[in-house]
């Protein structure tokens, strides 16, 4: 029986040094959380087609802008369509509940209580540096806080957010896929 996935990716560039292009930003490393194991896996440039096989396998991918952002950046990487993979963005559920984007920083901090480790600049800087351990870490911190930001949406049907008059609720909805998409038409040779 197929699980959700949590998943989260870091990249070698910045969109600044590669005009904008996600598909040139190339992966550094991607966290993963597999509800089928309950464990967390880190995934170099180099263990790509592993990661595939986690994906391809999933009943859903879970992340925090991941079809804007992680799924085109990875495109480069499948031979398949990406788009076809059932997914939930909580991104894209918090902003259509506001009306507008939030950081995951943000929500944590409200939310959990919590803060991010970084931002996505430091991780290209780990990358640039050979960081290997200080990269790995912070991606799954993401992911970890992710995964307890979709899990409190899930038990709760909301989020919290800090705005300058006090704390918002912000409803959601977790339960099934943002869009719809139920069968993945394997590409990969097993």
């Amino acid at each position: 029986m197929a699980h959700p996935i949590i998943f989260d990716i870091e990249t070698q560039h910045t969109l600044r040094e590669v005009g904008y292009d996600y598909r040139k930003l190339k992966i550094s490393v991607v966290g993963l959380y597999d509800y089928a194991t309950g464990t967390y896996f880190a995934y170099f440039e180099k263990d790509i087609p592993e990661l595939m096989l986690k994906i391809e396998h999933a009943s859903m991918i879970i992340g925090f802008n991941i079809n804007k952002f992680d799924l085109p950046v990875l495109s480069p990487y499948y031979l398949g369509d990406i788009t076809q993979f059932s997914t939930l963005d909580i991104l894209e559920r918090v902003e259509k509940s506001l009306g507008f984007r939030v950081a995951l920083d943000d929500l944590a901090r409200a939310t959990l209580g919590i803060k991010k480790t970084g931002h996505g600049l430091l991780a290209v800087d780990y990358f640039n540096n050979k960081e290997w351990d200080k990269l790995e870490k912070y991606c799954l911190d993401d992911v970890r806080i992710t995964k307890e930001i979709y899990e409190y949406g899930m038990k709760n049907g909301k989020l919290m957010l800090n705005t300058n008059k006090g704390i918002r609720e912000i409803p959601v909805t977790f339960k099934n896929p943002s869009n719809g998409k139920t069968a993945v038409s394997l590409s990969l040779p097993f």
